[in-house]
């Protein structure tokens, strides 16, 4: 019903236009056309000043309205992304001022030189000095811009500091898989011939790399605060894009293509939820590529803690391959007694073995 009501509104307003069109059309007959159209456009003249300043009020008061609901006030999570930030308040800066200077002289001039009897249009068909300028001054600013943007860009997806903490990131329909290295520092070998071999292997980890025994599998990622952090970024299906808003970080997964960025967080979760009044703020991964009919589920959950805090819970993962192998695991291995002392098993008979 609400639908109904909704067709039936617009409905009436194209045809009221309609008969104020007509009745306008029908004055103009009565009146004549000239008089008419002169008329016209002084009340035009005098309408576009009125949208001038009522579309200036509506855009200062909209930013008034909706500026504290944006990720600005709070500022950048990330060191990296304050650079981000400068780079947003310059463009806009500067494309603000030149939308607002040509929106005054546009409207104003359409109300200042209205057609008038006593006025006679003068036409030019070309000035090399005003095309010189318009065109110059445009590029020099939007090269600068062009500059502060590529300068972030070849920093945040550069050579990451040598004491970056390493996270790799996978995403596929609809949901975020995170790996950490262990205690070797290094992610294992993956090969996508070995998804789901075996059974649970969803990273397609090969486990036949030593380096892999160790990793960590987690659907949710943690990172210790001031510390870089490197994105090690892949898609298993289609593309997606790891969406780092807090962080002013965003970067493309592709298949096949692993992508990488870095980052050095500066607010833990909990500084947050401070910052932003909100004791449920959660720092959010979000896909920003339209990936499929699932891509509005596609949210992972990123935790910022304290270096103690972070290797607390490192310290309580158990690595994958001992989860997929869980006879390779030491903690469920059996001690072998020997026959002549009591005691267990030397530690290298315990220690995984190539699967």
């Amino acid at each position: 019903m609400k639908e109904f009501y909704v067709i039936a509104i617009v409905v009436m307003i194209f045809v009221v236009i309609f008969q104020i069109a007509k009745a306008s059309e029908y004055v103009s007959v009565l009146k004549g056309e000239e008089k008419s159209r002169k008329q016209n456009n002084r009340i035009n003249g005098f309408l576009l000043i009125l949208f001038l300043i009522f579309g200036l009020y509506g855009a200062w008061y909209c930013n008034e309205l909706y500026y504290s609901k944006t990720l600005f006030p709070q500022g950048s999570a990330s060191v990296e992304g304050e650079k981000i930030d400068l780079m947003l308040y310059i463009t806009i800066g500067v494309t603000g001022l030149v939308f607002v200077i040509t929106q005054v002289l546009l409207f104003w001039f359409a109300f200042k030189y209205q057609e008038k009897d006593n006025r006679k249009a003068f036409y030019f068909p070309h000035n090399t000095k005003l095309e010189l300028l318009w065109t110059t001054v445009p590029a020099i600013f939007l090269t600068v811009l062009v500059v502060f943007g590529l300068k972030n860009w070849f920093v945040m997806t550069g050579d990451a500091p040598k004491d970056a903490v390493v996270v790799e990131i996978t995403g596929h329909q609809f949901a975020w898989d995170m790996r950490y290295p262990g205690k070797d520092g290094k992610l294992g070998k993956k090969s996508y011939k070995l998804y789901n071999q075996p059974l649970g292997n969803t990273l397609a980890v090969d486990f036949e790399d030593p380096e892999s025994w160790d990793d960590l599998h987690t659907t949710e990622m943690h990172l210790p605060v001031n510390r870089p952090v490197k994105l090690v970024i892949n898609a298993m299906d289609v593309i997606h894009d790891v969406g780092l808003s807090h962080f002013r970080m965003k970067m493309d997964a592709v298949p096949g293509i692993p992508t990488t960025m870095w980052f050095t967080p500066q607010y833990t979760t909990e500084q947050m939820k401070k910052r932003t009044n909100n004791p449920n703020f959660v720092y959010e991964i979000s896909c920003d590529q339209m990936c499929g009919k699932g891509h509005f589920s596609m949210r992972g959950v990123i935790v910022v803690e304290s270096e103690a805090d972070y290797n607390k819970w490192l310290a309580t993962q158990k690595p994958e391959y001992f989860t997929l192998y869980p006879n390779k695991d030491p903690e469920k291995q059996v001690p072998v007694t020997d026959t002549t002392a009591v005691g267990t098993a030397p530690i290298a008979q315990l220690m995984p073995k190539n699967p």
